[in-house]
């Protein structure tokens, strides 16, 4: 037996795979270091991650960035 990882790009390919599980011809498992970054869960992820502040703030500190780029 092999392991080998799959980066599934299209979720006909995961049903194809399910098929193939069915079939007793591969196992799948999910794999604990990966994690499905749906929309759901990057909203989970990342909220409250930034601090609310005024927009005239936050020009001022990309034109900040800009200029420590020129």
């Amino acid at each position: 037996m092999r392991t080998v990882t799959v980066d599934i790009l299209n979720d006909k390919a995961l049903d194809l795979l399910k098929d193939l599980e069915l079939l007793k011809v591969i196992r799948l498992r999910k794999d604990s270091k990966t994690q499905d970054l749906s929309g759901n869960d990057l909203i989970t992820k990342y909220k409250g991650s930034m601090q609310k502040q005024p927009i005239s703030d936050v020009d001022e500190q990309l034109n900040s960035i800009r200029n420590e780029w020129e």
